[in-house]
């Protein structure tokens, strides 16, 4: 008799953790131990949320605002984010479109679970953000990668979109700005790749989260607003995390069809009933008093483009490594193909050695690439640069 118990679940069993999670958790583990880690791994703002948004959250504790909330979101935050929509892209949007999720995590699985079935094909472009392949795999589909590298600008072209197209091909992800190169695509480009998703009758997943974490005056594109075609069949998501240092707030954003923003609601309904209702008046402070947010979301784009110059700067100067400058986000994504180890075995030496944490490239599906975050202070940016250049004159002795 067989006294153990039943294997788990297929999805139990094929799930990959998140590879970013992993080396920030390792990371941390190290500096608790004592050890002077230099950690770029994290996405994740070194700003504290501005204080009228805790102190917006904290009122609306104090006053009661903690039963439960209408599932797709309370309807004056949805209101300002229609709103939102429509004065920064002109984009007619009601807040019946809005869904309001416990993290932009979640938006992308429930816009995934809303309109893949198994046996569907999902496009994403790698490098890509670690958690698509596996919410696509979750929902039953299956991932299909295209390889954009750095003479690319790590960007989608249409020709390579429209080789990778097969008859069960139901879904295009894009991401800009992206995480983890920090490209950023124009709105011709864009335009140029929703033409070929409206042709084969695809639905588009935009990752929006680092919309407004952009330089050298280049503008963020809805993805909804290039044509009739591109709002019927395209699901934006983006959220209050990276732009107003609130990620362990959980609270992202879906903007969609209305047939698709009701099935994504629906979902949650049974997985998650609401954001923390509390939490959502603070997210609604962030959009309805404009001035205090606006200057404090300036103040942290200032340290981070400050931060991206000399970053991009200093790793070109180091022999070997060839990075491009990103134009959003708080990524550089450099190539470090040159050193003849695999970007695992080099992130494994170089955290060992010099306790610098980096993420390897192949967590995104792209091998031979490092990423690094900038959204750390200026003096472990100094420090781990010091101690990443003195690593790699030993790997070219």
């Amino acid at each position: 008799m067989n006294s153990a118990p039943p294997p788990l679940s297929t999805w139990a069993r094929n799930i990959a953790p998140s590879p970013t999670l992993a080396v920030d958790a390792k990371a941390k583990a190290m500096q608790a131990a004592g050890e002077d880690v230099c950690s770029f791994a994290a996405g994740e703002p070194d700003f504290d949320t501005p204080d009228h948004i805790k102190e917006a959250c904290i009122t609306a504790l104090r006053g009661g605002k903690t039963k439960y909330a209408p599932t797709p979101g309370i309807e004056p935050l949805r209101q300002a984010i229609a709103a939102r929509y429509t004065a920064e892209y002109g984009l007619a949007a009601v807040p019946a479109q809005v869904v309001v999720s416990p993290g932009g995590k979640f938006n992308c699985y429930l816009g995934i679970l809303a309109t893949c079935s198994p046996g569907d094909e999902v496009i994403i472009p790698a490098p890509y953000w670690v958690s698509y392949p596996e919410m696509v795999k979750l929902a039953g589909a299956t991932p299909k990668f295209v390889l954009c590298d750095d003479a690319t600008g790590f960007k989608l072209t249409p020709a390579a979109l429209t080789a990778a197209l097969t008859p069960r091909t139901r879904l295009l992800v894009l991401n800009s700005p992206s995480n983890p190169t920090g490209a950023v695509y124009t709105r011709a480009e864009l335009a140029a790749l929703v033409a070929v998703a409206v042709q084969h009758n695809l639905y588009i997943l935009s990752d929006e989260m680092y919309e407004h974490l952009i330089y050298d005056g280049a503008q963020p594109t809805c993805l909804a607003t290039l044509s009739p075609a591109a709002e019927a069949r395209t699901i934006v998501v983006a959220g209050f995390s990276k732009t107003y240092a609130m990620t362990g707030w959980r609270i992202g954003t879906t903007l969609a069809p209305l047939p698709i923003a009701k099935a994504i609601s629906e979902l949650q309904s049974q997985m998650s009933s609401n954001v923390t209702t509390f939490a959502q008046y603070g997210a609604l402070a962030a959009l309805t008093e404009r001035e205090q947010t606006a200057a404090a979301v300036a103040r942290m784009l200032t340290a981070f483009d400050r931060r991206r110059r000399h970053l991009h700067a200093e790793l070109n100067r180091i022999p070997g490594v060839r990075c491009l400058l990103a134009q959003g986000a708080f990524y550089l994504f450099p190539n470090i193909a040159s050193f003849g180890l695999t970007d695992r075995e080099f992130s494994s030496r170089l955290l060992e050695t010099e306790k610098v944490a980096v993420v390897p490239g192949s967590a995104f599906g792209a091998e031979g690439y490092v990423r690094l975050s900038y959204a750390t202070s200026d003096e472990t940016i100094a420090k781990g640069l010091a101690r990443l250049a003195r690593f790699c004159a030993t790997l070219r002795r």
